[in-house]
């Protein structure tokens, strides 16, 4: 007879649910590692490596690869309301995690989810998308709603107990409240997603780049986290940083090896923010991102000529930058509304 401890990997985002299902499995003597997703979107490593650390688990954070960028551009089941694939997501990260069990040696993979608290991925029927797709279907147990789920392999075989396991359902958080309080979990997360994808206005930046932009690139997506996005034109954006780091970060990000930046304009003659052009550049791009530079300079003497240094590769030029009426006129891509398919199966 097999009597050795069972171990589960644990998907842990540091929010309450991933830590209610760990806890749950700890109180039934499995022993868990957690495991994290790091994609360009995401923002929950520190959270999720305090709550390991609270729930004394050892934590893996995994980071994506470039696999997962045509999740993002084409999801199989669709976008949420915003740019989020959030089934296409939770696939991947379990076919990931799957591997990752099976590398290790655990038995099988528990996860937080709530039948109906997110409209988008975690409804019955996604949970069930989700489970197929991944290709865990009888290893990917749910403590938190299993008793409304048929029993999975770690339940029939008695790993885990399944009269120890919940029947939650719906959005509501007072139950999984009271239960983290039963289990000695003191420390509430705010309900927060984590990731980029869901809000509105990074949202239209990623639409703008998956619709305009066909040669876009990892460099691209990290690059839409920094900075005020203008469209130039179909192939060219001009990006401003918002204040000195991201100036520094703009500077840093042309000198990048996979790059897709043509030039780089500094203010040479007075204080103003750097920008970056992408795809290729021309004299009137570069006079339209010399006049949005201007647009976003608090303090400029009229007296001065507003001289800015350009970068192209290893050679340096300087210009004269003027307001114009399409730098004046210009409207930030979180402001520009992008069509989008939805392409639920």
């Amino acid at each position: 007879m097999n009597t050795r401890p069972r171990k589960c990997i644990a998907l842990l985002s540091g929010g309450l649910d991933s830590k209610l299902a760990i806890r749950l499995m700890q109180e039934q003597g499995i022993e868990v590692e957690a495991l994290n997703f790091k994609t360009v979107f995401t923002c929950c490593q520190d959270v999720s490596a305090q709550a390991a650390h609270e729930l004394n688990v050892r934590l893996t954070v995994l980071t994506q690869e470039d696999d997962y960028l045509p999740i993002i551009e084409q999801p199989r089941f669709g976008y949420g309301k915003g740019a989020n694939p959030c089934v296409d997501c939770r696939i991947y990260m379990f076919q990931k995690a799957k591997t990752f069990m099976e590398e290790i040696g655990a038995d099988f993979i528990v996860s937080g989810e709530v039948i109906g608290q997110r409209p988008m991925s975690q409804k019955r029927r996604d949970l069930d998308v989700i489970s197929y797709h991944s290709d865990l279907e009888d290893l990917l147990l749910r403590p938190l709603s299993a008793k409304m789920l048929p029993p999975t392999l770690p339940e029939r075989e008695g790993w885990v107990d399944r009269e120890r396991l919940y029947g939650f359902c719906g959005r509501s958080r007072k139950g999984l409240i009271e239960l983290a309080h039963q289990l000695g979990i003191e420390d509430i997360p705010t309900p927060s997603t984590g990731c980029s994808l869901t809000e509105p206005q990074f949202s239209r930046k990623v639409f703008d780049l998956i619709q305009i932009a066909p040669q876009r690139s990892r460099w691209d997506y990290e690059m839409l986290k920094v900075g005020r996005h203008f469209r130039f034109s179909a192939e060219t954006k001009v990006i401003l940083g918002r204040n000195e780091a991201e100036n520094t970060q703009l500077e840093y990000a042309y000198r990048m090896p996979d790059s897709q930046a043509s030039e780089l304009l500094e203010p040479e003659s007075f204080f103003g923010p750097t920008a970056l052009i992408t795809g290729p550049s021309s004299e009137e791009a570069r006079r339209f991102a010399g006049g949005l530079i201007l647009r976003y300079t608090r303090r400029l003497s009229p007296d001065n000529p507003a001289t800015i240094k350009v970068t192209a590769g290893d050679k340096t030029s300087m210009f004269e930058a003027v307001e114009t009426i399409q730098s004046k006129e210009a409207k930030l891509i979180t402001e520009t509304e992008f069509s989008r398919t939805t392409g639920r199966c």
